[in-house]
């Protein structure tokens, strides 16, 4: 396979396979079946639009992983994946979509061929990839075998970002800052909502210099007026009108690395209940990303951001982040600690998290946020560069 093909060095795929195996170790797994795609592409580097059949990676204490999934597929897989073919998999199309027939009894073949039909055996069980009708295949199939949840063993892991990681996150970022310029650059009345999306797809594709764009695990969420009371609305034919806000929440992607960024637009004049509430929040940004220290929690962020809401008189509730890096549709976030006033996940230096304390009041939404990034001394690192304000088009 052409080196170019795999985006990090053997070193970083050694490095995350010695975390992952001393995770499983730790939890009594033999193997690790893997299906979540973000998961499977950090241990592999397996990268496809093929996650809606079944597929995933065999990982044991020794050796390769092992990607398995359709046969024309695998074909990706010696593309894509830093493996030796003979540990690529692919099963045949029959099994697709088969009423007759099932992948895990593939699946569950190449598990006899490793001797491993008897082994305690980790499954992601909260999973977008992994459904019931596969672990009721495997269940069936293994007897013998001890099939246990590890939902979330792999992405744990992923917390910690390597200077690798980081670099690509921070290509990302560049990407997002000019996604978002087009959007507030290209925002105004009568410009239909679909057109907006249009070039705000081809800013995040066309990329930045020669970081070219991958297409983002989230579409562009940018509703207007009431629909931005809601948080995850997309976009339709309409156009965009006078004294409405609307919200932009973005994200460049480089090589499947996300920095999401959230921006919101007035067009017209605000009101002086959305201007107070735009200072509240970026005096409590200003204050979350103080506290976003390592040695803090990430309950530090949350409560350092509602203190200030509190303050101003502010209700909100909910989480105000999630880390992200590397990701797959449908979400960029990881799933695994959260910006919020009950988790207490001790930050550490490397962390990247999309903070997010967006305000959505009866009438309109307001989105400000910033991917940071959890440094060795000092507050958090804000990776894009973009003014912190609601902005207006009078």
């Amino acid at each position: 396979m052409p080196a170019d093909h795999v985006p990090f060095s053997q070193a970083e795929y050694d490095r995350r396979i010695a975390k992952t195996r001393r995770a499983m170790e730790k939890a009594g797994l033999d193997l690790l079946f893997i299906t979540d795609p973000s998961n499977q592409a950090w241990l592999t580097g397996y990268d496809g639009w093929s996650f809606y059949v079944h597929q995933g990676v065999l990982l044991g204490l020794e050796g390769e992983p092992i990607w398995w999934g359709r046969y024309m597929d695998a074909l990706g897989g010696r593309r894509t994946c830093w493996m030796s073919q003979d540990n690529i998999l692919g099963y045949a199309d029959n099994y697709v979509q088969s009423t007759v027939r099932h992948p895990m009894q593939d699946l569950v073949g190449r598990i006899r061929a490793l001797g491993m039909d008897t082994a305690r055996i980790g499954v992601e069980m909260e999973n977008y990839y992994y459904s019931a009708k596969a672990h009721t295949v495997l269940v069936e199939e293994l007897p013998n075998a001890k099939l246990v949840d590890a939902t979330a063993v792999v992405n744990w892991q992923r917390l910690i970002k390597s200077e690798e990681e980081i670099g690509f996150i921070r290509k990302a970022a560049r990407i997002s800052e000019k996604v978002m310029q087009t959007a507030l650059d290209r925002a105004g009345p009568g410009v239909r909502k679909n057109d907006l999306v249009a070039d705000i797809f081809h800013a995040g594709i066309t990329g930045v210099d020669d970081d070219w764009g991958d297409y983002p695990a989230i579409v562009p969420l940018t509703p207007s007026g009431l629909d931005a009371t809601a948080a995850h609305l997309t976009w339709n034919g309409a156009p965009m009108r006078e004294g409405e806000a609307t919200f932009f929440e973005l994200s460049g992607c480089y090589r499947r690395y996300h920095a999401p960024l959230c921006r919101t637009i007035y067009l017209g004049k605000p009101s002086d209940e959305m201007r107070a509430a735009e200072q509240a929040q970026i005096e409590g940004i200003a204050a979350g990303l103080e506290a976003a220290r390592a040695g803090n929690r990430t309950c530090d962020i949350a409560n350092a951001f509602m203190d200030v809401l509190a303050k101003h008189g502010i209700k909100r509730e909910g989480r105000m982040g999630y880390p992200i890096g590397l990701s797959y549709p449908p979400d960029w976030g990881e799933r695994t600690a959260s910006i919020r006033t009950e988790d207490e996940t001790i930050l550490e230096p490397g962390m990247v998290f999309h903070f997010m304390p967006a305000l959505w009041m009866d009438s309109w939404g307001l989105e400000t946020t910033e991917t940071i990034l959890i440094t060795e001394n000092g507050p958090a690192e804000a990776l894009c560069d973009m003014d912190r304000k609601l902005f207006v088009k009078d």
